[in-house]
């Protein structure tokens, strides 16, 4: 073999040996497996895959969602789990979920708190900052010692909860006797519905459904869209006209997986998702009031509450296990500040 030969061969060896390091050093794309417990093909989760594709296209590829619709990941405590196993890293949850990671969100959510959107807009807005500070240096507590830090990435309004019944509950004495389904992970709230007069049924929220055919628990308090998603209408057949809290929701994502995240790309998601929180809550709105329209052409009848006055008393004689319990002291005398100040005018 002649020197030339010779160095044409060393050439080639060096241009495949260098192949695979060049490709291997390509990195790879980051995938953010997200959860939510919206129905496949749901307004909200198309809105998730729309700010995923617009992610995607910004980031060149290099950041992806992989979005887990409908539950299929578990009930929001069991997202939580998995994330702070690295299983999932992101999902949209409501504040039920967030207080498996810290208890002030559910500030935003204390029974009859608000009375109208423009008070609700105020207070998440005015109280969000701090909520996220919160979530993303979580303090170690007695229910939590091992403090998980999330990134919010959207907040939206899911709406308002009302008492569905199987029979109608006109008052409150009729709503104690009922067996209300409560969510399973926040004992702190079973207490305060004790303390209340109810009759809690502690469950998972994948087993609410089932449990309302079969008798184990009668009344529930959700959002009308929610329950015409699950078709517990179909049971429930009765809804109380008091409007008693709200529903928070936000996007959070793993702050592991989050510091991986180029800068720019981090600013992007945090726009995109603005725009979705926006978006998700005013679709919200229209569609719980469109699935109230439904579901009374199929058979709900909305039952006049004829005790507010009562309702609000109930509420106010448990604030002293809310506050403290159910929500830190701080964070509960915060927002009814939040609210007092906005009715006052001090915005």
């Amino acid at each position: 073999m002649n020197r030339r030969s010779l160095l044409s061969l060393c050439l080639a060896s060096a241009a495949l040996a260098a192949t695979p390091s060049t490709v291997s050093a390509q990195p790879a794309p980051i995938i953010i497996k997200l959860a939510t417990k919206a129905p496949r093909d749901s307004t909200w989760h198309k809105l998730l895959a729309e700010a995923s594709q617009r992610i995607r296209e910004f980031s060149g590829d290099k950041v992806q969602f992989k979005i887990f619709p409908g539950g299929v990941m578990g009930d929001e405590g069991d997202n939580v789990k998995k994330m702070r196993i690295g299983q999932l890293h992101a999902a949209a949850i409501s504040s039920v979920g967030l207080h498996d990671i810290a208890p002030e969100p559910q500030a935003l959510d204390i029974p009859l708190l608000v009375k109208n959107n423009e008070e609700r807009d105020y207070l998440l807005k005015k109280y969000a900052p701090k909520l996220e500070e919160m979530l993303a240096n979580p303090k170690k507590t007695a229910n939590n010692d091992k403090p998980f830090p999330v990134v919010v990435l959207s907040w939206s309004d899911i709406g308002s909860t009302y008492f569905f019944s199987t029979k109608p509950r006109p008052n409150i004495s009729e709503a104690r006797a009922s067996k209300l389904f409560c969510w399973d992970g926040d004992l702190a709230s079973k207490d305060a519905w004790v303390a209340g007069g109810f009759k809690p049924v502690v469950l998972s929220s994948n087993d609410m459904v089932p449990s309302l055919k079969t008798g184990m628990i009668d009344t529930i308090l959700y959002t009308p869209g929610l329950v015409l998603a699950l078709q517990a209408h179909k049971d429930a057949k009765y809804m109380m006209s008091l409007p008693y809290s709200t529903l928070t929701g936000a996007t959070i994502i793993d702050k592991r997986i989050w510091d991986q995240i180029p800068a720019n790309v981090q600013a992007k998601m945090r726009e995109i998702f603005a725009e979705l929180g926006l978006k998700s809550t005013q679709e919200s709105r229209r569609f719980n009031s469109d699935a109230l329209a439904t579901m009374k052409r199929e058979g709900l009848q909305e039952v006049a509450v004829t005790d507010p006055a009562e309702w609000q008393k109930a509420v106010d004689s448990v604030r002293n296990v809310i506050r403290g319990r159910v929500v830190p002291e701080s964070a509960f005398d915060e927002v009814l500040q939040i609210v007092k100040d906005f009715r006052a005018g001090k915005r």
